[in-house]
């Protein structure tokens, strides 16, 4: 069963979709708005998104550019009234998978769905390799080389967001939903305790985790070159 999430703020045409997508077994979870859309990314696991640009709060663009420079890497198809090449273009652009424009057939709309969908499925690998560290995605666990690193449950996750942008920046946003889903679990200091503690453990992979202030974390190789 596929987990989507549906951005659209026309509260009938979301209404329908959802139920549409329902009955052939997906998951549904909808946002009317932007701000509740990247709430809802930053603190589940979906499998694909349909987003809406003409959104009531800011603009549907801007919230596909938050969700890709956050590493929320899940399949997303642009569903707008906006047909012009340049709007496409700048959808994609932001990191969209697909354009679909409005008035549209919900048959192609299932369709786009499952070719993501089926796209996502052969992408997915459970190994993600920085360097000579190894991480186990499904089982959440990391190697550097062929010895284990001990990490907990929340390390686990805080690794497994680096891993998905190495060598890239991923904000302290992305960290704190990935290791704390409900925000009343975590103290203020809560993320730059997970990665110090991360840290001291990958120096054995000779892999750190720097901080830029303001902008984030980022995984590199120590004693080389940061990689962009």
């Amino acid at each position: 069963m596929s987990r989507l999430l549906l951005v659209e703020d026309d509260r009938g045409l979301a209404a329908g979709l959802a139920a549409a997508l329902r009955r052939d077994g997906s998951q549904v979870d909808v946002a009317d708005c932007g701000r509740e859309a990247l709430r809802l990314a930053r603190a589940a696991s979906y499998d694909a998104c349909i987003l809406d640009l003409g959104l009531p709060d800011r603009d549907g663009v801007d919230v596909l550019r938050e969700m890709r420079a956050t590493a929320i890497g899940f399949p997303v198809l642009v569903l707008t009234a906006r047909d012009a090449l340049g709007e496409r273009i700048r959808g994609l652009d932001a990191g969209a998978d697909d354009y679909l424009v409005k008035p549209f057939e919900l048959g192609e709309l299932e369709a786009r769905l499952r070719a993501l969908l089926r796209r996502r499925a052969s992408d997915a690998t459970p190994w993600r390799q920085f360097g000579p560290l190894r991480f186990d995605a499904q089982a959440g666990a990391a190697f550097a080389g062929d010895d284990p690193v001990e990490l907990t449950r929340r390390e686990a996750a805080v690794l497994e967001c680096l891993m998905r942008r190495p060598g890239r920046i991923v904000a302290k946003e992305a960290i704190l939903a990935a290791a704390f889903p409900s925000d009343s679990e975590a103290a203020p200091n809560a993320v730059e305790v997970q990665v110090s503690r991360l840290r001291r453990k990958l120096e054995a992979a000779g892999v750190t985790v720097r901080a830029l202030r303001g902008l984030g974390y980022r995984l590199e190789e120590s004693g080389g070159h940061a990689l962009e």
